[in-house]
C-alpha cells in the first residue's frame, strides 16, 4: 500500500489520510511529494486522475480524496470500527465529518495549515462564524464524552473518521492563536498529544521547504 502525500507542514488533506492510516495500524509506504513543484504533478500524472494528494494505491485499487481514503481503510481493514457503532452517533459523526470536508471555506482560505509557524491574521466575520461553529461542535462533543472539561477525548469517545477530518483545524487554530472554549482547548490538547500526531508535527517542523501561498499572516 502506497500513500502519496504533500509537505507535512502545509498539506492538511494529506494529514487526514495519513493519520487515518497510522491510527489504523495498516502497513503502508509513505511517499512524500513536494507541493508547488513540477515534479509533484509529474509523479502524480500516472497515479491520480486529480493530480492531487492524498492518493492511496492499494494493489490495483486507487483511492483519491481524504474522506474516501478514510472510508476505504475503514471498510477494508477495520470492519467499520472507525465510525461509532451506535446508529445515532454514527449519523452525527458522518454529518460533522462531511460538514468539515465540504465546508468552512473561510477558515481554509484565511488560515492555511502551517504547523511550524506562529502567526497573527485579522479575522473576518466569515472566519469568525466558521470558528464559532467548529467551537460549538467540539464543545458539544466534549460535554457529552468528557463532561468534566478537564481532560479532552476524541469527539465520540473513541477515535473516528470525524477526528481525522478535524485534525488539521486543530493545527490551524494553534498556529494562529484562535480563541475557543475551554472544552475545545481540551479537545485540541487531546488531539496533539496523540503519538501519531506528535510524529507528524515533529516531521512538519523539520521541513524547510516554503510554499508561499500558505504563508499567511505576520509572526506573533
Amino acid at each position: 500500500m502506497d500513500l502519496y502525500i504533500g509537505n507535512k507542514n502545509y498539506s492538511s488533506w494529506s494529514l487526514r489520510a495519513w493519520l487515518m492510516a497510522a491510527k489504523s495500524g495498516v502497513q503502508f509506504n509513505e511517499i512524500l511529494l513536494q507541493l508547488d513543484t513540477d515534479s509533484f504533478y509529474q509523479q502524480l500524472k500516472a497515479i491520480s486522475p486529480t493530480l492531487k494528494v492524498p492518493t492511496l494505491v492499494d494493489g490495483d485499487i486507487t483511492v483519491w480524496d481524504s474522506l474516501s481514503i478514510c472510508e476505504y481503510l475503514n471498510d477494508t481493514y477495520l470492519a467499520g470500527s472507525a465510525w461509532p457503532q451506535d446508529p445515532k452517533q454514527k449519523a452525527k459523526a458522518r454529518s460533522i465529518a462531511s460538514e468539515m470536508h465540504s465546508g468552512f471555506n473561510a477558515v481554509r482560505n484565511a488560515l492555511p495549515m502551517n504547523i511550524r509557524a506562529s502567526r497573527y491574521v485579522e479575522l473576518t466575520d466569515a472566519v469568525r462564524k466558521d470558528i464559532e461553529r467548529i467551537d460549538a461542535i467540539w464543545s458539544a462533543q466534549m460535554a457529552e464524552f468528557a463532561p468534566s472539561n478537564a481532560e479532552g477525548t476524541w469527539l465520540f469517545g473513541q477515535w473516528s473518521i470525524a477526528d481525522m477530518m478535524f485534525a488539521p483545524v486543530v493545527m490551524r487554530f494553534i498556529t494562529y492563536g484562535v480563541e475557543v472554549s475551554q472544552a475545545s482547548r481540551a479537545y485540541m490538547q487531546h488531539v496533539i498529544s496523540c503519538p501519531e500526531m506528535q510524529a507528524w508535527i515533529s516531521a512538519a517542523k523539520a521541513e524547510t521547504e516554503i510554499v508561499a501561498a500558505d504563508e499567511a499572516g505576520i509572526d506573533r
